[in-house]
């Protein structure tokens, strides 16, 4: 599809550099973000997004029913606060809110808000979908290295990708910058899973030896 840029030619091998942030392991599988929808899917998506991002907002709930239906897909929730403030903000609750077990709850909760955010909207919106918002910003100033490091890891990301706007997508190998429909969703899905499987076997397949070079005879003296 031409929509679909492949990630090899645009991020680092992640077996050659394993500590580089824009490495393909690292941005499909980052230990400090909790993987969403089967964490052991066969096919990986990745979201760049902002909770002020109304694209991101009416994506939201196609996503989750595409993801639901397919039941084989692991999403991973990359912040990416571009839009100003309290995006920051917003993202930084959310994240710790993983400390008490309830990322998804609240990125759900906030993704599903209607209307405008403010300081004081984020954290009723928040306790309404059962988050211990004391907690929650307790766990924040606690774990604030950690989550500040994420933040500027997934910004490095975004832009190591060429990515400018939210939302922007990896689904398995491919790029997708910018909105797309639900039925290219699962055509995207079907790709990198079709691309994965191509991948394994190749990886599979045993490497054919060279044969060696007909040993030459010397020809007697006379």
């Amino acid at each position: 599809m031409a929509a679909f840029v492949l990630l090899a030619g645009v991020v680092s091998d992640a077996r050659a550099e394993p500590d580089n942030v824009t490495s393909r392991e690292r941005i499909l599988r980052d230990p400090q973000i909790p993987a969403l929808g089967n964490p052991n899917g066969d096919v990986t998506i990745v979201e760049w997004f902002d909770y002020q991002c109304p694209y991101c907002k009416t994506l939201h709930p196609e996503l989750e029913k595409i993801i639901k239906e397919d039941g084989k897909v692991r999403l991973v929730l990359k912040d990416w606060p571009i839009l100003g403030p309290p995006s920051p903000e917003a993202s930084r609750l959310v994240l710790a809110a993983k400390y008490q077990g309830k990322f998804g709850e609240a990125h759900n909760a906030l993704m599903t808000h209607v209307g405008r955010l403010t300081a004081s909207t984020i954290d009723e919106t928040l306790a309404a979908a059962g988050i211990d918002v004391a907690k929650v910003k307790a766990d924040l100033e606690t774990h604030k290295a950690e989550i500040e490091a994420l933040l500027a890891r997934n910004n490095e990301q975004a832009e190591g990708l060429g990515f400018n706007s939210t939302p922007s997508f990896i689904v398995g190998t491919f790029r997708i910058p910018g909105v797309m429909k639900p039925e290219l969703f699962k055509l995207a899905i079907a790709d990198a899973r079709k691309a994965a499987k191509q991948e394994s076997k190749a990886k599979a397949a045993p490497k054919a030896r060279s044969k060696p070079a007909p040993k030459t005879k010397e020809a007697p003296a006379k």
